[in-house]
């Protein structure tokens, strides 16, 4: 070759297509196209033609099961929303049955721990901006549970003279908003100005969570001379 040749350059490799869908549950394999675009650019890189493209289908197809992007944007909500309580249901099948206060903080810390780890999720569940509520009846459905939940939890431990006080609205709401604003502060990336590192995240929240708990229960008659 002359030295004054140059080296042909070969064109960029384009991403692989991805592979035709042929079979199952294209419902299901949409929502899973969805949930992951959300996970790597937020809840707005979604997109019904996007989700297609991923699951190996023409743009039209989706819409044999979700009419609009809000439609879809429901279901992945309600997927979100499952996985959430069964995060929740899965951290409190590992507590004490017979100590409600050490639940409802266990209830707490699998909140914190879950939207740390899926702020995209939380994002799509906490917001209204993304998908029509009113028309979400399993997420709706599944939210006031997961309330009535907490609710019995604090009850019980009134009950058994664990908290400070009869009053419990104040506390269930107290409560939700300590881990609500916790998880939106990391989502709109609060914390860095208030010195706390990424791998910062849970510890905080938890040493938040011990001290709302600290709070609002009785304590013991040791101390109370």
């Amino acid at each position: 070759m002359p030295a004054s040749a140059k080296p042909k350059q070969r064109p960029p490799r384009r991403p692989p297509a991805p592979k035709p869908y042929h079979h199952g549950d294209l419902r299901r394999v949409l929502i899973d196209a969805a949930l992951q675009l959300a996970a790597e650019g937020g809840p707005a890189a979604v997109s019904v033609r996007e989700a297609a493209r991923r699951a190996g289908v023409s743009p039209g197809a989706p819409f044999r099961h979700f009419e609009s992007r809000d439609a879809l944007m429901t279901a992945v909500a309600e997927e979100a929303q499952r996985r959430f309580r069964a995060e929740i249901e899965t951290a409190l099948a590992e507590m004490p049955a017979d100590d409600p206060l050490s639940r409802y903080r266990g209830f707490g810390l699998a909140y914190l721990r879950w939207a740390m780890r899926n702020p995209a999720y939380f994002e799509i569940i906490s917001s209204g901006r993304y998908f029509d509520h009113d028309g979400a009846a399993e997420l709706s459905r599944d939210n006031a549970e997961l309330i009535a939940m907490t609710e019995r939890m604090l009850a019980e431990a009134f009950a058994k003279g664990a908290l400070r006080t009869g009053e419990l609205k104040p506390v269930l709401i107290a409560g939700r908003a300590l881990v609500y604003g916790f998880a939106r502060m990391n989502i709109d990336g609060h914390f860095p100005r208030w010195g706390v590192a990424d791998d910062e995240l849970e510890r905080t929240g938890e040493a938040m969570l011990d001290l709302f708990i600290e709070g609002i229960a009785k304590p013991p008659l040791s101390a109370r001379a």
